[in-house]
């Protein structure tokens, strides 16, 4: 069979119109009760609002954060987003541009506190007023391996820009270097594929299996 007469492929994901009586309250969105829900989301939150999930979500926040350079429009940080939402973080900070792609991101941002800063003083200065330690996730020298590191709870993850990485203003004001043991040819790992697995080397530190 050649590529032009394949068979359209029908798909049907989520839930369809909830049977009534409907429930009552204002955390329901109308439409998607009518209609149905076909949102990437648990299936407590099938039918919910978008105000009423975050509300939800703030409850059983972890204190993880992430930051972002944003200084070459990078593809990364949608993705970046998007895993930070599975691991339900306090807030992700973009540091530089305010424009990014959210593509990747799969409209998880509406579910997370986005905050931007424009600079690194701006960026380092909320995280300080908050109690956080700021660890610059990149392999560079001075870089202890990830796999033994013991992150701070009220931690910021940062991650630079693909391929440049962390800027020298960045670097000096992390408390710590972390890098990601490698074992092939490649000097350093995707972004986006980084920063999941810092996210979840917190985690196996901090959160329980029962916190989600």
């Amino acid at each position: 069979m050649s590529l032009g007469t394949l068979p359209e492929v029908s798909v049907d994901y989520g839930v369809g119109p909830h049977p009534r009586p409907w429930p009552q309250g204002a955390g329901w969105d109308a439409d998607l009760l009518a209609e149905g829900d076909r949102r990437n989301v648990l299936d407590e939150f099938r039918y919910r609002t978008v105000d009423a999930i975050v509300a939800e979500l703030d409850t059983r926040r972890h204190p993880l954060r992430v930051a972002i350079q944003n200084w070459e429009h990078d593809f990364n940080i949608g993705s970046i987003v998007r895993t930070a939402n599975a691991f339900n973080v306090a807030g992700v900070h973009i540091l530089g541009r305010r424009r990014w792609n959210r593509r990747g991101a799969m409209v998880t941002d509406r579910y997370l506190h986005v905050h931007h800063h424009p600079d690194v003083t701006s960026f380092a200065s909320a995280m300080t007023a908050d109690g956080y330690t700021i660890v610059g996730v990149d392999n560079l020298p001075g870089s202890v391996p990830l796999e033994t590191a013991r992150l701070p709870e009220r931690v910021c993850l940062v991650f630079g820009s693909e391929g440049p990485g962390l800027t020298d203003e960045l670097i000096e004001a992390c408390e710590q270097l972390v890098a990601i043991s490698q074992y092939g040819s490649t000097r350093s790992l995707n972004a986006g594929a980084a920063a999941a697995i810092a996210m979840y080397h917190w985690s196996l530190q901090w959160a329980a299996p029962d916190d989600v």
